[in-house]
C-alpha cells in the first residue's frame, strides 16, 4: 500500500509509559464517573457521577491499602489506561471538579471515551512490537496515529465522537494481527472466541494460538495451562487459575485482567506486565 511505510519495532513497553495510569496526575476520576452495585466486587451501590465515600478531599483514597480486606475489590482490577490523568491535565487543563464545578459534568462525560480511546492505543501499541504482524505495521501506525489525535481533541469533540465506530475500525486491524501471530502455532489451533468456559477444567491444556477472544474464563483451572501466543482480548478471567501457567507470548492481555486472575510464582509473563501482589 502507498500508505505503509517501514516502522522499526519498538520493544514492549516503550511508547507505553503514558498509558499507565499515574493517580498522582488525576482527579479521581474512576473513583466518582463509574457506577457500581454492591457485589463480591463493591461493598455498596454507588451512582455515576457520585464519589466514592472513601474518597478524601486530597482526591486519594482513604482505603486504598485495604481494599480488598473492604470489599471493593474492583476497584483494584480497574486500569483507565493513563485516560484519567490525560482528562485532567491535558482535556481540561488541570482544573479539577471540585474546584472548578463548572467542568464536572463535561469532565465525566468525557473520561469514558478517553479510557477507550487510551484502551485502543494499548492495544495498538503492542500490536506494533508483534514481527509477524509486520505487514500491516503501517496501518497500524496510521491508526495509533489517528487515536491519538482524537486524544487531543477538545472536550465537545470528544463528546460527540462516535467511539464504537471508531474501536470497530481499529478492532479490524487488531483480529488481522491476532490472525497474523497465531497462524504460528500451526493448524488445530483452538477458535473459543466468546465462548462460555466458566469453570472449565484446562488444567495442562495446549492452548497455544488459541483464539479466546471475549471468552468468559471465570473461575476455569488453567494450572499449568500453555497459552503461548493465544489471544485474550477481552477475556474474562476473573478468579481463573494460572499458576504454572506459561503466559509469554500471549496477544492483548492486560493488567487488569492478571489482577483479576489468580496465579504464583511459576506463571510466566509478557515482559510488559508485572505479577500481581495478591499473587
Amino acid at each position: 500500500m502507498s500508505e505503509s511505510r517501514e516502522r522499526t519495532t519498538p520493544s514492549p513497553g516503550e511508547g507505553r509509559a503514558d498509558l499507565r495510569a499515574d493517580c498522582e496526575s488525576c482527579f479521581a476520576l474512576c473513583c466518582v464517573v463509574p457506577a457500581f452495585s454492591a457485589s463480591s466486587d463493591f461493598a455498596i451501590d454507588k451512582k455515576a457521577g457520585q464519589a466514592c465515600p472513601n474518597l478524601r478531599t486530597d482526591f486519594r483514597c482513604g482505603i486504598h491499602t485495604r481494599l480488598r480486606d473492604k470489599g471493593f475489590r474492583g476497584c483494584t482490577v480497574y486500569d483507565c489506561f493513563g485516560a484519567g490523568q490525560k482528562v485532567s491535565q491535558v482535556t481540561f487543563g488541570g482544573q479539577d471538579w471540585r474546584r472548578a464545578p463548572r467542568t464536572a459534568k463535561r469532565m465525566f462525560e468525557v473520561f469514558p471515551i478517553m479510557r477507550d480511546l487510551h484502551e485502543l492505543l494499548w492495544y495498538l501499541s503492542e500490536a506494533l512490537t508483534l514481527p509477524p504482524a509486520r505487514p500491516i505495521h503501517g496501518e497500524l501506525g496510521l491508526a495509533l496515529e489517528k487515536t491519538e489525535r482524537l486524544t487531543r481533541d477538545t472536550p465537545d469533540a470528544l463528546v460527540r465522537l462516535d467511539v464504537a465506530a471508531h474501536r470497530r475500525e481499529v478492532n479490524t486491524l487488531l483480529l488481522r494481527t491476532s490472525e497474523l501471530v497465531r497462524a504460528g502455532a500451526g493448524r488445530g489451533r483452538k477458535d473459543r472466541r466468546g465462548a462460555d468456559l466458566i469453570g472449565a477444567k484446562l488444567r495442562g491444556a495446549d492452548l497455544r494460538g488459541a483464539n479466546l477472544r471475549g471468552a468468559y474464563l471465570i473461575g476455569a483451572d488453567l494450572r499449568g495451562a500453555d497459552l503461548r501466543t493465544a489471544d485474550l482480548i477481552g477475556a474474562d478471567l476473573r478468579d481463573a487459575d494460572f499458576s504454572g501457567a506459561d503466559l509469554t507470548g500471549s496477544i492483548f492481555l492486560i493488567q487488569s485482567q492478571l489482577d483479576a486472575a489468580k496465579g504464583d510464582a511459576r506463571t510466566t509473563l509478557p515482559p510488559s506486565l508485572t505479577r500481581p501482589a495478591h499473587w
